[in-house]
């Protein structure tokens, strides 16, 4: 059975060329009911379970990564749907079955659709947030697709490859794993979005290292994010690796990010080689990651305890920090 409702040609042969708004029957199944969510939490490994809060207010970055403190799939389910938290189920091709079925046959639809669409390294993570959950303007590192499944949530979606709302300093710390997928946001990239009130069984994608940012409307909101790439794909995140070195290693200023062209093909060449060397290196560097500064607690209003000391302050966002050659 096809759980794509009404596409046609144009639709499919959008899909990583511009932002598509189109529907789907994911949301009908079980396995996205109360029922099936705790089932899928209970059986998820806490080291693929992402557990994070924030600010109630999008316009304020703050944002905390934590541990789950031992409680039950109904439990988290429940503290989640009145606190403050966002999870997200990672690698649910490795960790659940059924999820697992349901991306293959998404994509296998997709491909055989449309020709031209090749959907390899296929990752995906099941989101459940709460009502008033947000998240900050990012980038997504592979192709990403969003199917949204319960609650309502507003999605700004900003222009493709455009420097005015990421330049391309900031796309090669994200693809050079020196920043997390957080990227710098002001309001005036507003002015340029396309913004979206997301309704159960509606996709929403956009092309690779699209910026985008999310909040919550109403009601637990459930969403799979599935993920891919393809050689464009691959070639796109090498060449931002190969600006980065050129920039900040040689001092040149790559003004280039086009992924066609004998150009982009050398440049691929002198990330991969760089990867390889890389792997050389006694003490190798580790990509930003979030510290766990609180314990799900569902006897606090947010659903959170902040940890003491030290260990309960919050990573200072990356966000402010000059950038060479920007």
């Amino acid at each position: 059975m096809s759980y794509l409702v009404d596409w046609n040609p144009a639709t499919f042969g959008a899909l990583e060329k511009r932002i598509l708004l189109a529907e789907h029957r994911l949301h009908e199944l079980d396995l996205f009911s109360d029922e099936g969510l705790v089932e899928i939490l209970d059986r998820h490994p806490d080291a693929a379970l992402g557990l994070s809060t924030m600010d109630r207010d999008s316009m304020t970055f703050e944002w905390r990564d934590g541990d789950r403190g031992g409680v039950s799939g109904e439990t988290l389910l429940e503290t989640v749907r009145r606190g403050q938290l966002w999870i997200n189920c990672r690698q649910v091709m490795q960790h659940q079955p059924k999820l697992a079925r349901l991306v293959d046959e998404l994509y296998d639809e997709l491909e055989a659709e449309n020709p031209q669409f090749r959907a390899e390294d296929r990752t995906a993570n099941l989101l459940i947030s709460s009502p008033s959950a947000v998240v900050h303007y990012h980038v997504d590192m592979p192709v990403n697709m969003l199917w949204h499944l319960r609650g309502r949530k507003r999605v700004w979606v900003y222009p493709p490859f455009d420097t005015r709302v990421a330049s391309l300093p900031v796309l090669e710390h994200v693809c050079c794993n020196k920043w997390s997928e957080e990227i710098p946001y002001d309001a005036s990239y507003d002015t340029f979005a396309e913004v979206f009130d997301a309704e159960p069984g509606q996709l929403i994608t956009w092309p690779q290292l699209t910026p985008h940012r999310v909040t919550n409307l109403d009601g637990l909101n459930v969403s799979l994010s599935t993920e891919h790439k393809n050689p464009a794909a691959r070639r796109r995140l090498n060449v931002h690796q190969a600006n980065y070195f050129l920039r900040n290693r040689l001092g040149l200023k790559p003004s280039s990010a086009e992924i066609d062209g004998w150009q982009a093909h050398a440049k691929q060449m002198l990330a991969r080689g760089l990867r390889y060397a890389g792997k050389l290196l006694p003490n190798k560097p580790q990509p930003f990651a979030y510290p766990k500064s609180f314990v799900v607690d569902p006897n606090e209003p947010t659903g959170v305890r902040l940890l003491e000391g030290e260990a309960g302050q919050t990573a200072a966002p990356h966000l402010e920090y000059e950038i060479a050659g920007s």
